[in-house]
């Protein structure tokens, strides 16, 4: 059964005419598997690294204004709170500098050590593989994960009672990491639900336990 979720009206300014992009590119394949089948090895995981270490030169400048609008509208609309905020797939830090707008303490997690090089020093940087993050248990009020791979099992383990996942895809069902809201909170394991919307070129979830 699909997880419950409560979607919002379109921000204004939503672009809905998505040009086919993510939805034929193989990351697509490996997202789904990685959140419902745990298909995640040492194999998959230097694939991943070397694909995105390759491509964190220019990564910051595929930021647009459309890309960061479902950002300030999951920050905005999405209703989650809290201190301790852990950023999984911070990349070049597109969503970094908005979360310390917002949150007292930020961490920023990438896989990719070259993403992280060319990440501004705004916030403490680790570099580590988000199926076995090195935080304890229970110890963020909140996760943001910003066109990045979903490991269920990590995410229930490191969020606190009463914490939540914002979840957001820059290009909507285009992007090549992409899960719907639903299939998110499906993912997860206990009793989750959401509050989604839609900005810019993108879509975000902002998912709590039940």
């Amino acid at each position: 059964m699909r997880g419950a979720v409560t979607w919002l009206p379109d921000a204004e300014g939503t672009v809905t005419d998505l040009p086919v992009f993510g939805s034929a590119s193989p990351m697509r394949k490996v997202t789904e598997t990685v959140a419902f089948d745990a298909a995640w090895d040492s194999s998959r995981r230097e694939k991943v690294r070397e694909l995105f270490d390759g491509m964190a030169a220019d990564w910051s400048s595929r930021a647009t204004p459309e890309r960061e609008a479902s950002i300030l509208d999951a920050l905005d609309r999405g209703g989650l709170a809290g201190d301790t905020v852990i950023e999984l797939g911070s990349g070049t830090g597109l969503g970094t500098g908005h979360l310390i707008e917002r949150f007292d303490d930020v961490i920023a997690l990438d896989l990719s050590m070259e993403m992280l090089r060319h990440q501004p020093d705004l916030v403490p940087k680790v570099q580590a593989d988000a199926s076995m993050l090195p935080f304890s248990d229970d110890v963020a009020d909140l996760l943001v994960l910003v066109n990045m791979l979903l490991f269920p099992a990590e995410v229930d383990r490191v969020v606190r009672p009463g914490g939540g996942l914002l979840w957001i895809n820059t290009l909507g069902h285009e992007t090549p990491i992409h899960l719907s809201p639903e299939a998110v909170v499906d993912a997860l394991p206990g009793s989750w639900t959401a509050t989604a919307g839609r900005a810019g070129s993108g879509l975000w979830a902002a998912v709590q336990r039940a």
